[in-house]
């Protein structure tokens, strides 16, 4: 088990900041991690009791949601960002994990992947860009921050993640262009790709072999914590990160350096 790092004093203060799958794992790491450095957090997720849950013990607030359905995403989004009386920082982390022989990937599972994975962001991107786009302010230098969650199996692929990896390239691509269409409206995006995280979704199927092998990928040795790629989403989302943009920021131990 990995120390948690001090966290700076308030560097979010006064943000506003939506974090989709942010009920379990990552996305719940991120969320609490961005509240105790004083941000304002709205965790979007469809787990209605662990999203209530964390929300709860970060003194955030809580919107179901099927990011499947593109009205409804659109719609709670919406009232998310109201509620939060604007948005500073969109956190893109939800997604899904699924394997399959390339071979024997259905039509179905790839549009499922691609739905969720990638289709959702752009969702959930169009309503927040343009909200801090209206309500930019003169003279800021950032109007707003997009982060959005890729992996590593974006970079370098993976046997068995044939609709997976696709999708999450294609998580970096969109995070590109977002970049470049949106850097005149003084708003970021960069992406973050985890390597293997220990999150608790994936305990049941973990074995200790398995983490002794991934663990030997990494010249430090480990796995990454959720708390691992937390600390580089609440640094994206800071002021600390405001001439960074366009970026796929690896979070995976040294696994992949490029």
């Amino acid at each position: 088990m990995t120390q948690t790092p001090p966290v700076p004093a308030l560097r979010l203060q006064g943000r506003r900041i939506v974090v989709t799958g942010g009920a379990r794992g990552i996305g719940a790491s991120i969320a609490s991690r961005c509240a105790s450095e004083g941000a304002d957090v709205a965790i979007l997720d469809l787990l209605d009791e662990p999203g209530r849950a964390t929300a709860a013990a970060i003194g955030g607030s809580f919107h179901r949601v099927d990011l499947t359905d593109d009205t409804e995403t659109r719609t709670v989004l919406s009232d998310a960002i109201d509620a939060l009386g604007g948005i500073d920082v969109l956190v893109n982390n939800a997604g899904i994990l699924r394997f399959g022989p390339l071979l024997e990937i259905t039509a179905e599972e790839w549009d499922e992947m691609f739905r969720i994975n990638t289709r959702a962001m752009l969702t959930t991107t169009q309503v927040a860009a343009k909200r801090m786009i209206a309500d930019r302010r003169p003279g800021v230098v950032t109007s707003g921050k997009i982060i959005n969650m890729a992996s590593m199996g974006g970079k370098t692929g993976g046997a068995g993640q044939g609709h997976y990896a696709a999708s999450k390239a294609a998580v970096i691509a969109l995070t590109r262009v977002t970049a470049l269409e949106l850097g005149p409206e003084a708003i970021t995006a960069n992406c973050i790709c985890p390597g293997y995280v220990l999150t608790e979704m994936g305990a049941a199927t973990r074995t200790d072999a398995m983490v002794a092998e991934w663990s030997s990928y990494s010249p430090l040795g480990r796995l990454a914590q959720p708390e691992d790629v937390a600390g580089v989403a609440a640094f994206l989302a800071s002021a600390d990160a405001d001439y960074l943009t366009g970026q796929s920021v690896n979070v995976t131990g040294g696994m992949i350096m490029h």
